[in-house]
């Protein structure tokens, strides 16, 4: 199954794009957790990385890699290397002579630098598909998966995917992004199976709500029954 490549140019205001796009169908997931402390942890450690840090885990990330998509360590200390995307544009989106992905999932590979932010991202995917609509109708997804679970969150647009990738590996089954519409409603923004995980905590919550609200009302009756007979009782 082949993906689509673009390249994200660094320097310029343009961006080139070759190759075929392929669709192809979600894997079932596991639980949902929010990863925003995660992500805040990542942004302190991309800070702070040394040159030498950075070429370590450029050399170990390249020894991981099982496609050929490797990184490329500059001498500057910028590296660039690849992203795969997902594109999960639920709604026809306004374009420019060309289809734009609709209800099916396409996946899109970037060329692009450490240097390229979220935002970045955004833009070169758009331009991809010849979309009109402002990027800031879209958002872009980090998926962390973690044994069972899976943690989900809205990378900002000042984020830089290429070291979130670098940190992470290669294996998109332990982080993957996709690229979404975020002005459709919050829950949309969700797969199926984190939906799903959603229901079971609001429903086990709504038990815990009856339970103490039979109990509140066991209690007030038991009450009212003692004011009773205790009014019954003869002086």
């Amino acid at each position: 199954m082949s993906s689509g490549y673009s390249s994200l140019e660094e320097d310029s205001e343009d961006f080139f794009f070759t190759a075929r796009t392929s669709f192809f169908r979600r894997a079932p997931q596991g639980k949902l957790r929010t990863g925003q402390q995660d992500v805040e942890k990542e942004k302190e450690t991309h800070n702070y990385l040394s040159k030498e840090e950075i070429k370590e885990k450029v050399h170990k990330y390249n020894l991981a890699v099982t496609d050929k998509l490797k990184m490329t360590l500059n001498s500057n200390g910028i590296y660039t290397g690849f992203i795969k995307v997902q594109m999960e544009l639920c709604k026809p989106s306004q374009t420019a002579g060309k289809p734009a992905p609709s209800s099916n999932s396409c996946m899109n590979t970037l060329h692009i630098s450490s240097t390229n932010t979220v935002g970045e991202v955004i833009e070169a995917l758009l331009k991809k598909f010849l979309v009109t609509e402002s990027p800031t109708k879209f958002a872009l997804y980090k998926r962390c998966h973690r044994e069972d679970q899976v943690y989900a969150c809205k990378l900002s647009d000042r984020e830089h995917p290429l070291y979130l990738r670098l940190v992470a590996g290669p294996r998109t089954d332990t982080l993957s992004f996709v690229l979404r519409e975020h002005e459709i409603g919050e829950w949309e923004a969700f797969s199926l199976p984190e939906l799903q995980n959603f229901l079971r905590i609001l429903d086990k919550e709504e038990d815990e709500q009856l339970q103490n609200l039979k109990e509140r009302y066991a209690a007030y009756r038991h009450k009212l029954e003692e004011a009773l007979s205790q009014a019954w009782k003869p002086g």
